[in-house]
């Protein structure tokens, strides 16, 4: 809500124009001119009777004036009254009455002349009265005994005063008495009771009357009241009479109503033009009856109509002749109404219509004096010639007198005089001096030389030329000082003398010239004008809502001339901001810290200029959280139902939205606060449920857009009846906890909930399908009873019904329920595996009898290890991998296996128990697949035309490798590749030398292994042949190596070139058309962890080097390892593998031992396993969890990886490999119970130690080969 202001500079000019005509016509004080009244007293001059008195006259002229006064229509000589003295050079009267004069003998009327050899001018009749403060008049006041229903009229009747006082009614401590639409102070001071409430009983109503001019207030004795109301009356009758009287004061009665004031049905007020009137209808009635004001045969007039005092006081301000009529009152209850119409007219005490001016005239001039007043009656007019009746005025043959009008006709010197105009009907006078004043003199302008008027632009210009004359001279104006007159509708040219430029633009800016000239000469003047740019709020400030103690700030950025010096002030609510150091004003906001409530209001940034002046204002909202509900009534109690009522707090700006009722039982739960129900924000009122045997209290918090309130303070306490409990426990469950039990638990009822005292639990079972009686034991204070000797895993019946010291509760429903569950007792039979490929097989078994399997079948566990890799014979570890298939299948799938390997398995049942015994292990192998990538390809010893290579086997074969591929091709130094060479290597080769290569050639080598099967992955390198004994050319990047593991990858390069240079890894999606993902190596290392990979999916890999004209190496291409079942490791808890853990622990210590005293005694280790015990971690492929990389690595990898070597890439089940859909996988030992009951289960691992043949294994090394390693 954002409001703009702008104080208008044309009415700024209007103001300046009227005074400029007012100075035109002022005769300059060095001329001869009659006297002028300048200041006098006022007519009604009402004076502090304890002050000297001082009667106002003042006037100028030329020469100056001497003064004389009448008192009582008769000289006043001043001379012989020592009390009276006269301002020097003033006709001013001071009538010392602190030095023992008396007001009262003062008083009078007093008239002022002003003289000089040019005329005199006369002041009004100032009547002096001192102002009067009479003490009230003693009288016996009685006490007023009033019977309750009844009017009643306290009367104040306060001396008269001077003038009349002000009138209120108080108590003995001084605090006004309450006043409403049955209790009203009337215009004349009197207390109207419209009717009288035993309430209003008091002995203290006391009138004062306040005197303002003396500053006293007198006070009336005080008035007693006394109010009896029927039962008291009643009560006193009865006491004093007999049985058999049949006497009794009546009940209170309803009345219609009765005017109290004015009396009757019609009444007359005269009222006088321009002032207040008011007009009052006071009642009596039973209800109070409400007043209604109408204007006969017309309405009440608008923006002047007022209601004061509830409506019985009518006041219409400035009334005129138009307001005359019948006004009538119409006081109405519930049996009925009654009227009074008062008839209203307006005189007028004689007002202006054309008041005489000043006349300035030459020699053989005419002119006219015009006096004209209206009035109700019509005024009469009379004409004074220096104080004098024109009548008996000397005579002068130039002037005549036709009623309201002096006419002159070719004046002469002699003709100079002073006029008077009185007016005057029965209501008032009205007098007025206006001169006539004959002179010759040439023009003179009065406008200061070269006076700069400053405007805004688009305003209107005003420039001045006051100007005096006799006769009057004329006026021209001129652009310029050689320009030509001004004319046309662009220019506005006034009687005295001022040039208005309607709308000033930048144009009119310049010199103006002003010509005055008449009979008697001619005289010029210039001036000057600039035009400024307006002053503007080019960002004004805006609505704001804040949170209370929040920070609010306000924008106000301005636009001015920059000629011109602003000065912006901010208000609050049109008034200056509070002295607050929370209020920060900067240079172009207003910022509020902390806000309060109390900063609620609209704030104005005020922007003032010399010449202009905007504003715009904005409304700042506090808003917080309400203020909390009080007053709170509990009634319509009920035994199961209450109402409550409050009055709602302060919504503090944020309309509440709802209301919540919290109880408290006090008997069950003190000082526990519970909710009970919420209505919208619009009720104050709630009708509440309520339980048998609680002690309730109540209370209410409000809520709105903020937040909640704080509690209101709690209600009266309300305890309830007892009562059977009216419901039973919920959540009853029967669970055995052991084969041979039932457990049955509940969940309890709350205090509130038991109805009554003694609260108890019958607890009652049966087993189902069985012709059993129900057994059932009552129990207290406990939610669970334990039911022994059952059978295992039978059905069973169960209900738990409430009862207390009254009843019971209604009968319970039946839930069926389980005793204990016990372990399976038969192994799942005929398991049949079939594989699918490499890496995925399937796996059959029969179900499990339902009797068999004890309890709550939940699905089967299959166990599956891997034995022995065909290709290769280690000692390793076995690791068990478990999938569990939920509810009543009958078959899963088992992914992830690794090719040419041999492996167990087993099926198991599961119930909420355990597991069941496993069924006899079934073997079943997988056939060869694709190899790995091999571990390394080195290119060295390059000559003129030869290149070595070596490799390394692939770190998994995945069955038997039958050969090697090598192609390669060369690259010319655009990067192009020539044709490809491919050469067939026996499997059990590791190097070859290549022979007849161009010289200083570069080419490009692609290697992969082969199986029955297929290819496996290729690795890449790049190699140049040399030049004479040139050095290989530099930079170059080769032998990038990759180790990938589910999710991340270590690449490693070597590197050969200047030194410091910045490397950088691209990767990406092996065989996908999306750009290179790049990733900058922090330092000169050489190696990267690529992390946040995707498992089973093949990346392609190439390292670069910044600034070496876009050098990089070959590609390579890798694989990321599949997510892998997880794994469940038991052998910690195997008694031998604790012993062996203490006898590697004790051997690591005795080595440690050898070690340091061989260090000691200086002996040295080769170069070469200093670099292998040091390696840097960096470079080795790591896990994320314990430092080595890979999820899962074999017994065959328990060397450490050195540069070149790489992990198995084919760990992916590729989705042509199977039909079979992955819903078909089995989950993990950990699996849970899906929402509807089904089970879901995930992968997990098993280690066993066992012993294997071959290097093999996919797990992670054993404590004892890591040893063997060491060793």
């Amino acid at each position: 809500m954002t409001k703009k202001m702008s104080m208008s500079t044309s009415k700024t000019s209007l103001v300046l124009f009227l005074c400029q005509i007012i100075s035109a016509l002022d005769v300059p004080l060095d001329l001869s001119q009659p006297p002028t009244i300048t200041q006098q007293s006022p007519k009604d001059y009402i004076v502090d009777p304890r002050e000297n008195i001082v009667i106002q006259c003042e006037a100028k002229g030329k020469p100056p004036p001497s003064f004389s006064w009448t008192r009582n229509g008769t000289h006043f000589d001043i001379d012989k009254d020592a009390q009276v003295t006269m301002k020097p050079n003033s006709g001013t009267l001071v009538i010392n009455i602190m030095n023992g004069g008396k007001a009262e003998a003062y008083e009078g009327v007093y008239q002022c002349t002003a003289r000089n050899e040019r005329g005199a001018a006369v002041s009004n009749n100032i009547v002096i009265r001192p102002s009067r403060s009479p003490l009230w008049t003693k009288e016996k006041l009685e006490p007023n005994h009033v019977r309750e229903g009844d009017s009643l009229v306290l009367h104040c009747r306060p001396p008269v005063g001077l003038p009349p006082p002000i009138i209120f009614w108080m108590d003995n401590a001084f605090q006004r008495l309450p006043q409403s639409e049955r209790v009203s102070q009337g215009l004349n001071g009197d207390l109207y009771f419209s009717n009288v409430q035993p309430e209003d009983t008091r002995e203290d109503y006391i009138c004062y009357a306040r005197f303002n001019h003396t500053q006293t207030i007198q006070q009336k004795q005080p008035i007693s009241v006394k109010v009896f109301s029927m039962d008291s009356l009643n009560d006193t009758i009865a006491a004093n009479l007999s049985d058999t009287d049949i006497y009794g004061a009546k009940p209170v009665t309803e009345r219609q109503p009765v005017l109290l004031t004015p009396t009757g049905s019609a009444s007359t007020k005269v009222e006088l033009r321009g002032n207040v009137l008011l007009l009052e209808c006071i009642a009596a009635g039973l209800p109070t009856p409400v007043i209604r004001w109408i204007k006969e045969g017309g309405e009440l007039p608008a923006n002047r109509t007022f209601f004061e005092n509830f409506k019985k006081t009518l006041k219409i301000i400035d009334v005129s002749e138009a307001d005359s009529g019948n006004y009538k009152c119409i006081a109405r209850n519930a049996l009925g109404s009654v009227h009074h119409v008062i008839s209203v007219t307006v005189k007028a005490a004689p007002y202006w219509i054309t008041a005489p001016r000043n006349l300035v005239l030459s020699p053989g001039e005419d002119g006219t004096l015009i006096c004209r007043a209206n009035g109700s009656p019509k005024p009469s007019i009379s004409w004074l010639a220096n104080g004098v009746p024109i009548a008996i005025a000397p005579e002068d043959p130039s002037r005549k007198v036709d009623g309201d009008t002096i006419i002159f006709s070719h004046v002469q010197e002699r003709s100079s005089a002073v006029y008077q105009c009185n007016a005057s009907n029965e209501y008032g006078y009205l007098l007025a001096n206006a001169f006539v004043n004959v002179l010759a003199e040439p023009p003179r302008i009065l406008t200061p030389a070269n006076k700069l008027y400053q405007v805004i632009a688009d305003s209107p210009a005003l420039l001045d030329c006051a100007y005096f004359g006799s006769p009057k001279p004329e006026i021209e104006w001129f652009k310029g000082v050689k320009g030509s007159i001004l004319r046309g509708n662009e220019y506005v040219f006034h009687d005295n003398g001022t040039l208005e430029i309607p709308v000033a633009q930048k144009s009119n800016a310049g010199t103006y010239t002003c010509v005055a000239r008449n009979e008697l000469g001619k005289i010029q003047n210039e001036v000057q004008l600039e035009i400024k740019d307006p002053t503007m709020i080019i960002k004004q400030p805006e609505y704001k809502v804040i949170q209370r103690y929040g920070q609010v700030s306000f924008e106000c950025i301005i636009k001015h001339d920059s000629t011109l010096l602003p000065t912006v002030t901010w208000l609050k609510d049109n008034d200056e901001l509070p002295d607050d150091e929370r209020f920060l004003v900067g240079k172009d906001n207003l910022t509020i810290m902390n806000v309060t409530d109390k900063d609620d209001g609209t704030y104005t940034c005020i922007v003032n200029t010399t010449l202009d002046s905007v504003s715009a204002s904005a409304v700042l909202t506090v808003v917080a959280r309400p203020n909390p509900p009080f007053d709170l009534e509990l009634t319509g109690q009920l035994e199961r139902s209450i109402d409550l009522s409050w009055i709602p707090g302060d919504e503090n700006n944020s309309p509440i939205t709802s209301f919540v009722v919290e109880f408290e039982d006090a008997l069950h739960e003190p000082g526990v606060w519970r909710y009970q129900t919420e209505v919208p924000g619009t009720q104050t009122m709630a009708q509440l449920k309520l339980s048998p045997y609680v002690n309730y209290s109540f209370r209410v918090i409000a809520v709105n857009r903020i937040g909640r309130s704080q509690p209101s303070e709690p209600s009266e306490q309300y305890l309830t009846k007892s009562a059977s409990p009216d419901e039973n426990p919920a959540n009853v469950q029967g669970i055995g906890s052991e084969p041979d039990n039932l457990v049955i638990t509940w969940e309890p009822l709350k205090g509130f909930q038991s109805n009554g005292p003694g609260l108890q639990y019958k607890v009652s079972w049966r087993q189902k399908d069985v012709d059993d009686e129900w057994t059932s034991v009552i129990v207290a204070n406990v939610s669970k009873y334990i039911v022994s000797g059952t059978p295992t895993f039978v059905p069973y019946e169960v209900k738990v019904q409430a009862l207390n010291d009254l009843g019971y509760a209604p009968e319970p429903s039946e839930v069926i329920g389980h005793s204990g569950e016990d372990l399976p007792m038969v192994a799942p039979g005929n398991v049949q595996v079939h594989v699918i490929n490499s890496t995925l097989a399937k796996v059959h078994w029969d179900p499990v009898p339902l009797k068999s399997v004890r309890g709550h079948l939940q699905g089967y566990k299959v166990y599956y290890w891997k034995v022995q890799s065909l290709s290769r014979r280690s000692r390793r570890h076995i690791e068990k991998k478990i999938l569990t298939f939920r509810g009543n299948k009958t078959f899963g799938m088992l992914p992830g296996l690794e090719p040419y390997s041999s492996y167990k398995l087993n099926v198991r049942v599961v119930n909420g128990k355990g597991e069941g015994p496993a069924s006899p292990d079934k073997v079943f192998k997988t056939p060869e697949g694709v190899p790995s990538s091999p571990s390394f390809l080195k290119i060295t010893n390059p000559t003129l035309d030869s290149l070595t290579l070596e490799w390394g086997s692939p770190t998994h074969p995945n069955g038997v490798l039958t050969s090697y591929t090598l192609k390669f091709q060369p690259i010319n130094n655009t990067h192009e590749l020539g044709p490809l060479v491919e050469i067939r290597i026996p499997a059990n080769e590791s190097s070859l030398i290549l022979k007849n290569l161009n010289y200083s050639t570069r080419y490009k080598f692609y290697f992969n292994a082969q199986t029955s099967v297929g290819s496996g992955s290729q690795i890449t390198e790049e190699a140049v042949t040399i030049m004479d004994e040139v050095q290989p050319l530099y930079p170059r990047i080769r032998n990038v190596t990759t180790a990938a593991a589910e999710t991340y990858a270590n690449i490693s390069w070597e590197y050969e070139g200047p030194d410091h240079a910045n490397f950088y890894v691209e990767y990406g999606v092996a065989g996908s058309k999306e750009d290179w993902k790049k990733e900058i190596v922090n330092g000169s290392r050489s190696f990267f962890v690529l992390k946040g990979l995707t498992p089973g999916t093949a990346y392609k890999v190439r390292v670069g080097a910044e600034g070496l004209s876009g050098f990089r190496s070959s590609e390579d291409v890798f694989e990321t390892g599949p997510a892998m079942a997880s794994r469940q490791v038991d052998i910690a808890t195997q008694g031998w593998f604790i012993g062996l853990m203490c006898a590697v622990a004790l051997l690591i210590l005795i080595l440690l031992i050898v070690c340091f005293i061989r260090r000691n005694k200086g002996g040295k280790y080769p170069v070469k396993e200093k670099e292998d015990a040091h390696a840097d971690p960096e470079i080795q492929p790591m896990k994320e969890d314990d430092g080595t990389f890979g999820e899962y690595s074999d017994a065959e990898d328990h060397k450490p990886l050195k540069k070149g070597s790489r992990t198995p890439s084919d760990r992916t089940v590729k989705k042509e490999d199977s039909d079979d859909s992955l819903v078909d996988y089995g989950e993990g030992v950990n699996g849970q119970f899906n929402e509807d009951g089904s089970f879901i289960g995930q992968y997990s691992g098993k280690k066993e130690k066992e012993p294997a043949e071959g290097n093999e294994s996919s797990e992670a090394p054993s404590p004892v080969n890591a040893m063997n390693s060491f060793v």
